[in-house]
């Protein structure tokens, strides 16, 4: 059974018209960064619920989530009229596997996402493991135009921290926008733009990827990356992708 605790809005950021981050006061169990839960809403008289991944570190309070408004969605509709002091329900115990647990130590950790995956990726970030376990990270993020390279000023201070570990390649594909690439994840793979651009190579026995996002590039960059002699992470037989895909 479902184990459902009453949080309070503390702050809500409008990034665009349709990209929004709620911050939340709830007493939810421990979790590991990477990992999800479930914010839902009594509509109705219908308790409404949908899975988002934590944007904030696990020691980090208030929490953090990060999504973006669907059309006629029942639920994100309600949640971008949510004000300061408003409830919203918060599922107690966290949830998946897409977590630095599955992955080898390594040269190099890639991180690529597309829209709001991004969040899940700044929740691990925030922590300590990657940066004792890996010698190169790189963070990708792509998104469809300019104004959705959100968290910048969260981005500006990992770079801060970390400027000698830690690479970040914004990616928009439907305008020319400064300091970021043109086009797609997968065609800047195939035409070496990304690993240029990044200064870190993009192979088997120095790398581990994590994919999150749109399914159709996380199946893709999946097929591209397997081609270039890479394999799944699985429990018994380790290897160099770990996905999850973000709808």
């Amino acid at each position: 059974m479902v184990e459902w605790v009453e949080g309070t809005v503390v702050a809500k950021h409008h990034w665009t018209e349709e990209l929004f981050s709620l911050r939340v006061d709830a007493p939810v169990r421990d979790y590991k960064a990477g990992q999800f839960t479930r914010l839902a809403l009594d509509i109705d008289g219908q308790r409404v619920a949908r899975p988002y991944s934590y944007v904030n570190a696990p020691d980090e309070r208030p929490l953090e989530f990060y999504f973006i408004t669907v059309p006629e969605g029942p639920l994100t509709n309600r949640m971008v009229a949510l004000d300061e002091g408003d409830r919203i329900w918060v599922q107690s115990k966290a949830a998946g596997l897409f977590t630095l647990d599955w992955l080898r130590d390594g040269e190099n950790l890639w991180m690529l996402s597309t829209g709001t995956a991004l969040g899940v990726f700044l929740a691990i970030l925030k922590t300590a493991e990657p940066w004792t376990r890996f010698r190169h990270l790189v963070l990708v993020h792509g998104v469809r135009t300019g104004a959705e390279l959100t968290y910048r000023d969260t981005i500006a201070e990992l770079q801060e921290r970390h400027p000698e570990q830690f690479r970040m390649v914004p990616m928009v594909s439907r305008e020319d926008h400064p300091g970021a690439l043109r086009g797609r994840i997968t065609h800047a793979i195939e035409d070496g733009r990304l690993q240029e651009s990044a200064g870190v190579a993009l192979h088997p026995d120095p790398s581990q990827v994590m994919l999150c996002g749109n399914p159709d590039m996380v199946r893709d960059t999946t097929a591209l990356l397997e081609q270039r002699g890479m394999k799944r992470n699985r429990r018994k037989d380790p290897g160099h992708i770990t996905t999850e895909k973000y709808w």
